[in-house]
């Protein structure tokens, strides 16, 4: 079986400083898969790198049976490929409407955006209370749900999170991945980057272990998440 999204080799660089040193990794679809690891890992670089916002050194990234080289980031959305950033970066003056309805800049379906955003509205009902509140007004939570809703706006096969959960509240953050379990039900694959080490393996299918721009470890979440080396460095146990 093909994978939906598949990376060889991957090396990225900042000048002459390596951020990615050759990593290989597969998603399949209807996959949670997660990216752990500390600060400086890699893991965000590669996010960036596979929706088009840094060129890679060398490697291949093949997704729905596609190579991905030289595809401006525009395409690869258009592609069914989405990212959902690192900080959120919501429109913080335009309305919670109005940054949804850029998530779908590509589409013309004018019925079916207004379908998708009843859906994000659904997902996240806070969001549908205050549609027409300027989006910088929101708690970090749910600019962290706006972010999420506007990337599904895409109709994307792939959803790429990055720190969803980041400064969240427990609370917020459990609704975080709550959405992200359901989603899943609902047939979106996600690539996952999470520094709460314990929750994304606890929700992922396969996980990979990052460390300075290597994958040090992977495998099924449930196994990695009981792996003692993983339980001392990143759940913090002894």
């Amino acid at each position: 079986m093909t994978a939906l999204l598949e990376v060889e080799d991957l090396r990225v660089a900042y000048g002459k400083i390596e951020a990615v040193k050759g990593i290989s990794f597969s998603v399949e679809a209807g996959q949670v898969v997660t990216l752990i690891g500390t600060n400086g890992a890699g893991k965000t670089t590669t996010l960036r790198t596979l929706s088009g916002l840094l060129k890679p050194s060398s490697g291949r990234i093949t997704f729905d049976g596609k190579p991905l080289g030289g595809v401006p980031a525009h395409k690869i959305v258009s592609l069914g490929l989405a990212h959902s950033p690192e900080g959120r970066h919501i429109f913080p003056r335009l309305t919670i409407t109005e940054n949804l309805q850029l998530g779908a800049f590509l589409r013309t379906d004018k019925a079916g955006i207004e379908k998708d955003i009843q859906r994000a509205y659904d997902l996240f009902p806070i969001l549908g209370e205050r549609r027409k509140q300027a989006a910088g007004t929101l708690s970090g939570g749910e600019q962290q749900m706006l972010a999420m809703g506007r990337a599904l706006m895409s109709q994307p096969q792939l959803l790429m999170l990055d720190e969803p959960s980041m400064g969240l509240s427990p609370i917020m953050m459990q609704k975080i991945m709550e959405t992200i379990v359901e989603l899943k039900a609902q047939g979106t694959t996600i690539l996952l980057v999470e520094q709460n080490a314990q929750a994304a393996l606890s929700l992922a299918d396969q996980a990979h272990v990052m460390e300075v721009g290597t994958i040090k470890l992977s495998g099924p979440g449930s196994e990695l998440l009981h792996d003692e080396s993983v339980r001392k460095t990143y759940l913090g146990e002894d």
